[in-house]
């Protein structure tokens, strides 16, 4: 029987047009401006020194600014970029020019497995911070108190089997007490190889014929009664 449902974010939750759209354009938008005016903030001294770490050279801050905005083009998974981005999107959040976008059949649910006793947690690619700001700051308010934890790549990669060994470990439960939601098959088959059960989000996409995956439109389609073992 399931009783932890651990969802990822950008098109399962969440559009794949507002992280791309919006929260991707907002931080390369707002980079030079935010390190420029918080240069001596401690935590931004340690990720520019992260980013000299990475390139192998001592940049000055029009460089490191310059450097950053490649990466964020090039749409690099690299550590000091995703905590930065995440800082600046709290920024914008607190300022009230961002607000996180949530499905509505994704809100209603989480919000009543949660009530039925399941357990909930995040997995996503983006930083756990920026997990935590995109749920605080959705159109309903701050949907973090439904959420027993967060995984992003510091566990390992999506699409790697053992990533999700690692959060089993993590949680403690037998994976197939685990219920993984995706709307990327690889994911979901790395998942489905250490053990979790798995659903597919197709959203607006055809469905697979020679998929392993039982594939959803939304939310509301879920019936987790179909994962209760006699």
């Amino acid at each position: 029987m399931i009783k932890v449902i651990i969802t990822d974010i950008e098109g399962t939750t969440s559009s794949l047009s507002f992280v791309k759209d919006i929260l991707f354009p907002y931080a390369r938008a707002h980079v030079g401006e935010f390190l420029r005016a918080n240069f001596e903030n401690e935590t931004v001294q340690k990720l520019l020194a992260d980013v000299n770490a990475e390139v192998g050279a001592e940049l000055d801050l029009e460089q490191a600014i310059t450097q950053l905005i490649q990466w964020m083009d090039d749409d690099k998974k690299i550590t000091p970029l995703k905590s930065l981005q995440g800082l600046i999107w709290e920024s914008g959040y607190l300022r009230g020019e961002l607000t996180g976008h949530l499905y509505s059949d994704a809100i209603h649910n989480l919000q009543t497995w949660k009530a039925q006793g399941f357990d909930l947690y995040v997995y996503s690619s983006g930083s756990v911070y920026a997990q935590k700001l995109l749920f605080a700051h959705t159109e309903v308010g701050d949907l973090t108190p439904i959420f027993s934890g967060y995984f992003d790549t510091h566990i390992g990669g999506k699409q790697d089997s053992s990533s999700y060994e690692n959060i089993v470990a993590h949680i403690g439960l037998p994976a197939e007490q685990l219920l993984f939601l995706s709307d990327i098959e690889a994911e979901l088959n790395a998942a489905q190889t250490a053990g979790l059960q798995t659903i597919w989000l197709i959203r607006d996409d055809a469905p697979q014929t020679e998929a392993s995956h039982w594939q959803v439109r939304d939310f509301d389609a879920i019936e987790l009664e179909r994962f209760v073992h006699e």
